[in-house]
């Protein structure tokens, strides 16, 4: 399994792009159905994503992000293969078990969008269809009035522990809305990789470059796990710099080399 570092949206109404996304290199493409689609325009992007998945073949993850608690979406997807659902807004297992329910089999990624979801985030992730969360930042600020960096932070942290107690990869950070602000898209998203997320969604491919090269390991990493690796497991050991390791530091020293390799655990 290909490691996900970067994820691309595209209009679910705009099928003239679908291959184009495809064609930017990007780890995971969203078809979207919700946000960056007007009302009017719902039921032609359903038309669209339904008959491009049809004959896709695309050799990277493809997720549909659908409208919460719509009916209409979920049944233009029965008896499609190949993609996974991307939930939005969250807040219980009950409304993963409507996508379930209506698309046996299909991996779902939660997006926890609100506080109350934040809270129960670990239900979210223990829900067997699950195999990954994120956060949508956006619609959490604006429920909390604030986009703080504190604040914003213990929502990742809290996903993130959640994420990690289900046996689920660390979630992907969600999209910077700023697409000309490269500088301001690089601080933020080193700020999550220092919080133990890995990877993150755009909104554009020109955002795409920037997330790969924050979360490609450095030289310094490389040869840190390197040299953990190659210690292996049978107690204490010092490396060539003093450091002492242990077993313990094996799992961080096998997830940066799983990026180098190209390769990362999606689902459980």
């Amino acid at each position: 399994m290909n490691v996900l570092i970067t994820g691309l949206y595209v209009p679910g109404d705009r099928p003239d792009r679908f291959d184009k996304a495809v064609a930017t290199g990007a780890d995971l493409v969203i078809l979207d159905l919700e946000d960056a689609v007007a009302p009017e325009r719902k039921a032609f992007a359903r038309e669209a994503v339904a008959g491009w998945l049809a004959q896709a073949r695309a050799d990277r993850v493809l997720q549909v992000r659908v409208n919460a608690h719509n009916a209409d979406d979920l049944a233009a997807l029965r008896g499609l293969t190949g993609f996974e659902v991307r939930l939005p807004k969250v807040e219980s297992p009950a409304e993963v078990d409507a996508v379930a329910a209506a698309l046996p089999g299909v991996s779902v990624t939660a997006l926890v969008e609100s506080a109350f979801g934040v809270e129960h985030a670990a239900e979210l992730a223990a829900h067997p269809a699950v195999t990954g969360l994120g956060l949508g930042e956006s619609d959490l600020a604006s429920e909390l009035g604030t986009r703080t960096d504190l604040v914003l932070d213990h929502a990742r942290v809290r996903l993130l522990y959640a994420a990690r107690a289900a046996g689920l990869p660390a979630p992907m950070l969600s999209a910077y809305p700023a697409i000309r602000d490269l500088d301001g898209l690089r601080g933020d998203t080193e700020r999550g990789k220092a919080l133990g997320w890995v990877g993150r969604v755009a909104v554009h491919p020109t955002q795409l470059p920037v997330i790969a090269e924050v979360f490609a390991p450095s030289e310094e990493e490389r040869r840190w796990a390197a040299e953990v690796l190659a210690a292996g497991a049978g107690g204490v050991s010092t490396l060539a710099s003093g450091e002492m390791v242990d077993p313990a530091m094996l799992g961080r020293a096998r997830a940066i080399q799983a990026r180098v390799d190209g390769k990362f655990a999606h689902r459980r």
